[in-house]
């Protein structure tokens, strides 16, 4: 009943949907260098995702080198160094969750590269803790095998929609945010900057990814490190941000045909590595990438060594 009277209405909800504005957020955690090892714990289980990855937890992570930070920097970096057998664990990385979680925030992460390889699949996220999908979940950067853009991605249990023709400027992929009706790709939005992942984000210093989760609206903006219309308080990374001046978002999620009380619990932010897996191996074969996912991950360390995460910092505001 629920999927009859959404397409009764999409066409009319994109005619009337309204522009939801944000608001002014004083900022409650500023993470940067050493204080990732305070504000996030470390995930050791098996990847949910099958990817050929090995998770360390804190000690181990750091006695490897895998993650490592400086005073303005914090670093997760692929195992660029050893040669793994099939029958033995995936390469080692990391899956760190913030110990905080939100409801209504804005999350503001300054990103000075991201991992960057055949094989890789890098994300920065939010989710809930509880059974996925429904606390659900929301994509910021993500991608595999460095393919360019950047999208971003909402997923939810049944009965989530998104009305088509909303102010973005990126290009919606799906309007179906439901999991099981989408193949569990739920509702992308594509970025239409190359340099919003993989090697040309890399090239470009970086840049800055934003989401503001509100009651009736999510949006996720990206700003490139060159952009001269990147907002001060952006940039400033300081007390308060000011999210109507941020300008036209890349990804607009309205609850018009969602439930958001219904779909999304708290959440927590989650930065991972992983290889190959769900996404990553099936997507792999088109890639333009050598031999097959799991043998290159298996058995071309050195081509790893782009393969990190320098985050500068991540600012929540509430």
């Amino acid at each position: 009943m629920y999927h009859s009277r959404a397409a009764l209405f999409l066409t009319q909800a994109a005619a009337i949907l309204p522009f939801c504005l944000g608001a002014t957020y004083s900022r409650t955690s500023h993470v940067v260098g050493h204080s990732f090892y305070d504000n996030f714990f470390w995930e050791d289980a098996p990847d949910p995702t099958h990817g050929r990855v090995n998770y360390l937890n804190k000690e181990t992570s750091r006695a490897l080198n895998i993650t490592y930070a400086s005073e303005d920097s914090f670093f997760i970096q692929a195992d660029a160094t050893t040669t793994l057998t099939p029958w033995g664990p995936g390469r080692n990385s990391a899956r760190i969750v913030s110990k905080k979680s939100y409801t209504t925030h804005v999350a503001v992460f300054d990103v000075k590269h991201m991992p960057e390889g055949c094989g890789t699949w890098p994300a920065i996220w939010e989710t809930s803790l509880g059974p996925w999908p429904a606390g659900g979940e929301v994509d910021l950067l993500e991608g595999v095998n460095n393919q360019t853009p950047n999208t971003y991605v909402m997923h939810t249990s049944p009965y989530c929609m998104m009305p088509p023709g909303r102010p973005m400027s990126g290009i919606s992929t799906s309007d179906n945010c439901d999991v099981f009706s989408t193949g569990f790709s739920g509702c992308g939005t594509r970025d239409t900057r190359l340099n919003s992942f993989g090697p040309p984000f890399n090239a470009n210093g970086g840049g800055w990814y934003a989401l503001e989760r509100a009651g009736t609206f999510k949006k996720i903006w990206f700003w490139p490190r060159d952009d001269p219309s990147v907002p001060a308080d952006v940039v400033s990374g300081g007390a308060a941000v000011n999210t109507d001046s941020w300008g036209l978002p890349a990804a607009y999620y309205p609850d018009d045909l969602c439930d958001f009380a219904t779909h999304f619990a708290e959440h927590n932010i989650v930065i991972n590595l992983t290889f190959c897996g769900d996404w990553g191996g099936n997507a792999y074969p088109g890639s333009g990438c050598p031999s097959t996912c799991f043998d290159f991950v298996n058995d071309n360390p050195a081509s790893f060594g782009n393969a990190y995460f320098d985050i500068k910092s991540v600012n929540v505001y509430e």
